[in-house]
């Protein structure tokens, strides 16, 4: 019976990297971006980036590495400032980006697939807020673990939200990449400056709040 409740524990998981991944955020812009230039390929790779970091905060926070999360809440102004910056560069660096045939061989080479999914990673990974969010969304989700919580049943969770997370990805990319064909040049620099603007805008408002708390 335990075992089999632990297994289920994925499913709440699932939920957990779906409310985590939804939010349209500067991540989601740049993964929706990749998709309407590069195709669903570049995208959902570039999703992953940003799942594998939440595995990455799922893990500290399923199996109690309070040690971890200790260091990242220390670290926690190192870290924005370093996320802000990143925001602040991308939207910089996808706003003076000029569109590229979608046919273009360096959009589709494996170390530029590295290339993207290494950027989202980063990019979810020093920002701090995220490991709160889970500690506040896995303290409900450890009462239906029960008072003998395992290995295992941390594992299911962690498996859930990774699984929930890439779901995510994959349905977003999907859906934005069949209009993928059907965008020319004109678009793909409307979508740039747009896209440049709001991720920029994201890493002015961190960096912001970071001097503000700093002063």
């Amino acid at each position: 019976m335990t075992v089999v409740r632990d297994v289920l524990l994925i499913i709440p998981g699932i939920g957990i990297g779906l409310v985590v991944a939804a939010p349209i955020g500067p991540v989601n812009l740049i993964c929706i971006r990749r998709t309407l230039q590069f195709g669903s390929l570049n995208g959902f790779v570039s999703g992953l980036g940003a799942a594998l970091g939440d595995g990455v905060f799922a893990i500290i926070t399923a199996f109690g590495l309070t040690a971890i999360a200790q260091l990242i809440e220390g670290l926690s102004t190192a870290l924005q400032l370093a996320g802000g910056t990143l925001l602040l560069c991308f939207g910089l660096y996808t706003y003076f980006s000029k569109p590229l045939p979608s046919c273009d061989s360096k959009e589709d080479g494996a170390s530029t697939l590295i290339g993207a999914m290494a950027s989202t990673f980063a990019l979810t990974i020093t920002n701090p807020a995220t490991l709160f969010g889970f500690t506040a969304l896995f303290t409900g989700l450890s009462g239906l673990a029960g008072d003998d919580a395992s290995f295992f049943s941390a594992a299911f969770e962690v498996g859930g939200v990774i699984l929930g997370s890439t779901l995510w990805w994959l349905v977003l990319t999907v859906v934005v990449g069949l209009l993928h064909a059907r965008i020319d040049d004109r678009v793909v620099r409307i979508i740039n400056h747009g896209t440049g603007l709001l991720v920029a805008g994201f890493g002015v408002a961190v960096l912001g709040r970071v001097a503000f708390k700093l002063l």
